[in-house]
């Protein structure tokens, strides 16, 4: 791509839009209490992500088990949200960054 010589030197900010979150619909947390695999295992975590595929509700990478990557590791599920009260970001583990 050949970028006019306009624009070459101003800043030009680029949205970029993860495919991965088209067609996401509401998913109901399957553990609202906490991490699943955690809470059978009796184990505790630190922070907790909600898979928007399928409800899935697992530990953070901060936590031990990171029970949520080990997810997306085992289903391809590529969008979580945060499940932190107040909190909002959503994370596209195919694309590496918050979408």
């Amino acid at each position: 791509m050949v970028i006019p010589a306009s624009a070459r030197h101003r800043e030009v900010a680029v949205a970029v839009v993860c495919p991965h979150v088209q067609g996401l619909q509401p998913v109901t947390a399957r553990t609202p209490e906490g991490c699943e695999e955690c809470l059978a295992a009796g184990d505790r975590w630190v922070h907790l992500r909600l898979c928007l595929s399928c409800g899935h509700v697992g530990c953070c990478d901060s936590s031990p088990n990171r029970h949520a990557t080990h997810h997306f590791r085992a289903t391809n599920h590529p969008v979580i949200r945060s499940f932190e009260p107040g909190e909002a970001w959503r994370w596209c583990y195919v694309d590496d960054t918050i979408v």
